[in-house]
Protein backbone atom coordinates (compact mmCIF):
# COMPACT_ATOMS: atom_id res chain seq x y z
CA UNK A 1 0.00 0.00 0.00
CA UNK A 2 1.48 3.43 -1.03
CA UNK A 3 1.25 6.41 1.57
CA UNK A 4 -0.82 8.29 -1.64
CA UNK A 5 -3.60 5.40 -1.34
CA UNK A 6 -5.65 3.70 1.25
CA UNK A 7 -6.53 0.94 -1.00
CA UNK A 8 -4.28 -2.43 -0.50
CA UNK A 9 -1.92 -3.38 -3.08
CA UNK A 10 -3.80 -6.13 -6.11
CA UNK A 11 -6.83 -7.33 -5.93
CA UNK A 12 -6.67 -9.98 -3.80
CA UNK A 13 -5.51 -7.78 -1.00
CA UNK A 14 -7.84 -5.17 -1.54
CA UNK A 15 -10.86 -8.11 -1.47
CA UNK A 16 -9.18 -9.82 1.65
CA UNK A 17 -9.56 -6.22 3.24
CA UNK A 18 -13.03 -5.38 2.07
CA UNK A 19 -14.50 -9.13 2.79
CA UNK A 20 -13.27 -9.00 6.09
CA UNK A 21 -14.44 -5.77 7.39
CA UNK A 22 -18.00 -7.02 5.40
CA UNK A 23 -17.49 -10.21 7.61
CA UNK A 24 -17.09 -8.32 10.77
CA UNK A 25 -19.99 -6.49 10.96
CA UNK A 26 -22.27 -9.71 8.91
CA UNK A 27 -20.80 -10.91 12.53
CA UNK A 28 -22.49 -8.18 14.63
CA UNK A 29 -25.92 -8.59 13.00
CA UNK A 30 -28.97 -9.57 15.51
CA UNK A 31 -31.89 -8.92 12.88
CA UNK A 32 -31.23 -10.07 9.56
CA UNK A 33 -34.89 -8.60 9.16
CA UNK A 34 -34.02 -5.01 10.21
CA UNK A 35 -34.16 -2.39 7.25
CA UNK A 36 -31.59 -1.18 5.57
CA UNK A 37 -30.93 2.38 3.90
CA UNK A 38 -31.17 1.00 0.60
CA UNK A 39 -34.88 1.63 -0.04
CA UNK A 40 -36.95 -1.76 0.30
CA UNK A 41 -33.64 -3.67 1.50
CA UNK A 42 -33.51 -5.56 4.95
CA UNK A 43 -29.65 -6.39 6.57
CA UNK A 44 -30.13 -9.78 4.82
CA UNK A 45 -30.78 -8.59 1.28
CA UNK A 46 -27.78 -6.49 1.99
CA UNK A 47 -25.63 -9.76 2.04
CA UNK A 48 -27.79 -11.15 -0.39
CA UNK A 49 -27.24 -8.96 -3.01
CA UNK A 50 -23.12 -9.15 -2.57
CA UNK A 51 -23.85 -13.21 -2.53
CA UNK A 52 -25.38 -13.08 -5.79
CA UNK A 53 -24.39 -10.48 -8.07
CA UNK A 54 -21.09 -11.38 -8.93
CA UNK A 55 -21.81 -14.97 -9.82
CA UNK A 56 -23.81 -14.07 -12.70
CA UNK A 57 -21.62 -11.78 -13.92
CA UNK A 58 -18.06 -14.22 -14.03
CA UNK A 59 -20.72 -17.02 -15.37
CA UNK A 60 -19.80 -17.08 -18.55
CA UNK A 61 -15.92 -17.24 -17.65
CA UNK A 62 -15.74 -18.55 -13.60
CA UNK A 63 -18.16 -21.13 -11.71
CA UNK A 64 -18.04 -20.41 -7.67
CA UNK A 65 -19.17 -22.70 -6.23
CA UNK A 66 -22.69 -22.39 -4.52
CA UNK A 67 -22.74 -22.52 -0.92
CA UNK A 68 -25.59 -21.68 1.84
CA UNK A 69 -28.26 -19.62 1.28
CA UNK A 70 -28.76 -16.49 2.35
CA UNK A 71 -32.45 -17.39 3.42
CA UNK A 72 -31.38 -20.08 6.22
CA UNK A 73 -28.17 -18.71 6.95
CA UNK A 74 -26.76 -14.78 5.74
CA UNK A 75 -23.44 -15.19 7.78
CA UNK A 76 -22.67 -18.67 6.44
CA UNK A 77 -23.52 -17.60 3.34
CA UNK A 78 -21.09 -14.81 2.88
CA UNK A 79 -18.42 -16.38 4.76
CA UNK A 80 -18.35 -19.29 1.72
CA UNK A 81 -18.86 -16.53 -0.93
CA UNK A 82 -15.91 -14.34 0.40
CA UNK A 83 -13.65 -17.00 0.93
CA UNK A 84 -14.04 -18.24 -2.88
CA UNK A 85 -14.23 -15.23 -3.94
CA UNK A 86 -10.84 -14.34 -2.14
CA UNK A 87 -9.89 -18.23 -3.39
CA UNK A 88 -10.14 -16.96 -6.98
CA UNK A 89 -8.37 -13.94 -6.66
CA UNK A 90 -5.21 -15.75 -5.19
CA UNK A 91 -4.99 -18.38 -8.14
CA UNK A 92 -2.31 -17.06 -10.59
CA UNK A 93 -4.55 -18.94 -13.01
CA UNK A 94 -6.92 -16.77 -12.66
CA UNK A 95 -4.96 -13.74 -14.41
CA UNK A 96 -5.46 -15.45 -17.72
CA UNK A 97 -8.98 -15.42 -17.74
CA UNK A 98 -10.77 -12.45 -18.96
CA UNK A 99 -14.08 -11.18 -18.28
CA UNK A 100 -15.88 -10.27 -21.98
CA UNK A 101 -19.05 -7.79 -21.17
CA UNK A 102 -20.86 -5.29 -23.57
CA UNK A 103 -20.87 -3.10 -21.04
CA UNK A 104 -17.83 -2.92 -19.34
CA UNK A 105 -15.22 -4.57 -22.12
CA UNK A 106 -12.76 -7.05 -22.17
CA UNK A 107 -10.90 -7.28 -18.49
CA UNK A 108 -8.98 -9.63 -16.90
CA UNK A 109 -11.30 -11.56 -14.09
CA UNK A 110 -9.09 -10.17 -10.74
CA UNK A 111 -9.24 -6.58 -12.93
CA UNK A 112 -13.14 -7.06 -13.07
CA UNK A 113 -13.84 -8.08 -9.57
CA UNK A 114 -11.65 -5.29 -8.22
CA UNK A 115 -13.04 -2.37 -9.96
CA UNK A 116 -16.74 -3.85 -9.47
CA UNK A 117 -16.96 -5.86 -6.77
CA UNK A 118 -14.76 -5.35 -3.82
CA UNK A 119 -15.96 -1.62 -4.13
CA UNK A 120 -19.29 -2.86 -4.06
CA UNK A 121 -18.57 -4.64 -1.04
CA UNK A 122 -16.91 -1.90 0.82
CA UNK A 123 -19.74 0.63 -0.11
CA UNK A 124 -22.58 -2.02 0.97
CA UNK A 125 -20.69 -2.32 4.33
CA UNK A 126 -21.76 1.10 5.01
CA UNK A 127 -25.21 0.24 4.53
CA UNK A 128 -24.88 -3.40 6.92
CA UNK A 129 -23.44 -1.32 9.46
CA UNK A 130 -26.70 0.90 9.36
CA UNK A 131 -29.12 -1.85 9.44
CA UNK A 132 -27.28 -3.31 12.27
CA UNK A 133 -26.96 -0.53 14.03
CA UNK A 134 -22.78 -0.71 14.29
CA UNK A 135 -20.05 1.20 13.40
CA UNK A 136 -19.42 1.50 9.70
CA UNK A 137 -15.74 1.60 10.36
CA UNK A 138 -15.23 3.67 7.04
CA UNK A 139 -11.67 4.36 5.55
CA UNK A 140 -12.09 8.08 5.27
CA UNK A 141 -9.11 8.86 2.91
CA UNK A 142 -10.34 5.60 0.72
CA UNK A 143 -14.44 6.97 0.75
CA UNK A 144 -12.58 10.54 -0.46
CA UNK A 145 -10.99 8.33 -3.04
CA UNK A 146 -14.09 6.71 -4.26
CA UNK A 147 -15.64 9.73 -4.06
CA UNK A 148 -13.36 12.01 -6.32
CA UNK A 149 -13.46 9.07 -8.76
CA UNK A 150 -16.85 8.49 -9.26
CA UNK A 151 -18.02 12.34 -9.12
CA UNK A 152 -16.82 13.04 -12.74
CA UNK A 153 -18.92 10.40 -13.53
CA UNK A 154 -22.13 11.39 -12.14
CA UNK A 155 -24.65 12.02 -14.93
CA UNK A 156 -23.37 8.42 -16.49
CA UNK A 157 -24.21 6.79 -13.01
CA UNK A 158 -27.08 8.92 -12.31
CA UNK A 159 -28.96 7.20 -15.78
CA UNK A 160 -27.52 3.98 -14.67
CA UNK A 161 -30.27 3.93 -12.38
CA UNK A 162 -28.23 2.04 -9.54
CA UNK A 163 -27.60 5.24 -7.62
CA UNK A 164 -30.49 7.45 -5.90
CA UNK A 165 -30.58 10.94 -5.75
CA UNK A 166 -27.50 12.98 -4.37
CA UNK A 167 -28.59 13.74 -0.89
CA UNK A 168 -27.69 17.20 0.96
CA UNK A 169 -24.84 17.10 2.90
CA UNK A 170 -22.21 19.44 4.38
CA UNK A 171 -18.95 20.16 2.18
CA UNK A 172 -17.10 20.05 5.45
CA UNK A 173 -18.66 16.22 6.16
CA UNK A 174 -16.62 13.45 7.09
CA UNK A 175 -15.51 11.52 3.52
CA UNK A 176 -17.95 8.86 4.22
CA UNK A 177 -20.76 10.94 5.12
CA UNK A 178 -20.12 12.41 1.59
CA UNK A 179 -19.74 9.67 -0.21
CA UNK A 180 -22.80 7.50 0.56
CA UNK A 181 -24.70 11.26 0.41
CA UNK A 182 -23.45 10.93 -3.45
CA UNK A 183 -24.29 7.48 -3.87
CA UNK A 184 -27.97 8.66 -2.34
CA UNK A 185 -27.79 7.26 1.06
CA UNK A 186 -29.15 9.89 3.80
CA UNK A 187 -25.66 9.81 5.68
CA UNK A 188 -27.52 10.61 8.88
CA UNK A 189 -30.02 7.32 8.52
CA UNK A 190 -30.97 4.97 11.20
CA UNK A 191 -33.48 2.08 11.44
Amino acid sequence: MSAASTTPHGPAAAHREAADHFGRLVSGVRDWDAPSPVAGWTARDVVDHLVTWLPGLLGPVVTLAPGPGVTDDPAAAWRHHAAAVQGLLEDPASAALVLADPHIGELPVPVAVDRFYTSDVFLHAWDLARASDQDPGMDEQRCAEILAGMEPMEEMLRASGQFGERQPVAADAPAADRLMAFLGRDPDWRP
